[in-house]
């Protein structure tokens, strides 16, 4: 299963090479990069489904999309960049694109939960012995703020969080709180993450 994993990374990756060569975005372009999106996020997220099904590792990061891309979603019918449609003045049009690039990555992100999730693991799944950790550095791009960050935190962490919930915090908790909470989870003790100033103890079931 793993190996056949493995080969269907590898034809993704031979596909996308193949479609690159039609592109020319003006600069060298990393080899195996899909044009489209959702595409190059199935192939990460893929990876990254490996990586863990195997015990490859244990944590991972991946950043969808670089803050600042003027990268535009022509498949879902956006030709204007992203980033200039975040600074978007009240203008409804444009916030109505930004809304929808934002439904396009957590649609992809949603198919990765359900892969996750349909992936034995023990007695249980992928999903539900992972924390996946969804979100930005800005809640508002036309205004650049940082607080009352948009987060999600998907699965169970092999039962230590309770998911289903909306929980809004008292602002100014640093997001970081979060982290710290999640890394002590799975063993690795420290006074702080970054800015943070405590734990999250209502994430626990317990």
């Amino acid at each position: 299963e793993y190996l056949s994993s493995i080969r269907e990374v590898e034809r993704q990756l031979e596909k996308a090479e193949k479609e690159s060569v039609q592109i020319n975005p003006g600069m060298d372009k990393p080899y195996g990069v899909p044009p489209d999106f959702a595409e190059h996020f199935k192939l990460m997220s893929d990876m990254l489904t490996i990586a863990f099904q195997a015990d490859l590792t244990r944590v991972s990061t991946f950043m969808m999309t670089r803050e600042g891309t003027s990268r535009a979603y022509r498949e879902i019918g956006i030709a204007d960049g992203h980033h200039p449609c975040t600074h978007h003045m009240g203008n409804p049009e444009l916030m109505a694109k930004v809304t929808r690039i934002n439904e396009y990555h957590t649609q992809q992100l949603a198919l990765w939960l359900a892969k996750l999730k349909a992936t034995p693991e023990g007695d249980s799944n992928l999903l539900d012995q992972s924390m996946i950790v969804y979100g930005r550095g800005l809640a508002d791009g036309n205004g650049h703020t940082h607080d009352q960050l948009p987060t999600l935190l998907a699965g169970r962490g092999g039962g230590f969080v309770s998911p289903g919930r909306h929980i809004i915090y008292q602002r100014e908790t640093p997001v970081t709180n979060l982290f710290a909470t999640m890394i002590e989870r799975i063993g690795v003790r420290g006074e702080h993450v970054g800015d943070s100033t405590g734990r999250l103890d209502d994430l626990s079931v317990t």
